[in-house]
């Protein structure tokens, strides 16, 4: 989900929605079991575990990333995606209780460094493991969406449908227009029932017609759903959308 800086960027407000969303992933993880942590998630070949200890190092990696906002001196987000992927994989076997309690913890960490951020830090660039260069204000936005979806990965009860509606919405723009940019994914005219928006990739003019709730849609292309609820035009099957996020 990414910021509009010239629309206004409330630093704040974000935060607080960052701060619920995690205190909710919080509350329905506490319950897991060591067995339960073992089990999978709704991401290939990754447990439950792994989706955690994801959390937790990607909240210090952004705490890293604020921090060079703030003080101007460059701090690695990751010190490469293969030593990213090594402490995912080191973290994954741990306890029920040692993961939920690092998601805690990195988390209140982000948000400590988070109320330091002067308010022109937030358009400070900083950069990414993978490369990418942005104002620091994708930091939040990023932090959010990580923490919303990856609760669903979690297989927990939450679902789609607990998403806000605005994050939804705005993620629709932010999907369609990514795969707009990649030849891997399939040309799609995408109708959001609930609200009445239509989204596009790359269309044609046979290209067919997608339809569904917006949570639905979304959680399809990003692929968190089989697609069930969704409808096409000429009844043909679901194309297939490339790994995204």
């Amino acid at each position: 989900m990414a910021l509009d800086l010239k629309r206004g960027f409330e630093p704040l407000s974000l935060l607080d929605r960052i701060v619920n969303a995690t205190d909710y992933l919080l509350t329905t993880t506490a319950g897991l079991s060591n067995d339960d942590v073992r089990d999978r998630s709704l991401l290939p070949n990754w447990s439950r575990g792994h989706v955690l200890t994801h959390l937790a190092r990607n909240a210090d990696g952004g705490t890293r990333l604020l921090a060079w906002a703030r003080t101007g001196v460059p701090a690695a987000e990751y010190p490469s995606l293969e030593a990213r992927a090594a402490q995912i994989e080191a973290g994954a076997a741990r306890s029920a209780a040692e993961l939920v309690a690092d998601v805690r913890a990195s988390a209140e960490r982000f948000a400590a460094e988070y109320s330091q951020m002067p308010a022109e830090a937030w358009q400070h660039m900083v950069q990414w493991t993978a490369g990418q260069r942005h104002p620091a204000a994708r930091i939040a936005d990023s932090r959010l969406c990580e923490v919303l979806v990856h609760h669903i990965d979690l297989r927990v009860g939450v679902t789609p449908d607990h998403w806000p509606a605005d994050f939804v919405a705005h993620e629709l723009n932010v999907v369609t227009a990514a795969f707009t940019t990649r030849e891997d994914a399939p040309a799609m005219r995408i109708h959001a029932t609930d609200t009445d928006v239509w989204y596009e990739v790359s269309p044609s003019h046979d290209t067919a017609v997608i339809r569904g709730r917006q949570a639905s849609l979304l959680a399809w292309l990003m692929g968190r759903s089989a697609g069930n609820e969704l409808t096409t035009d000429n009844g043909k099957d679901l194309p297939t959308p490339p790994f995204l996020y």
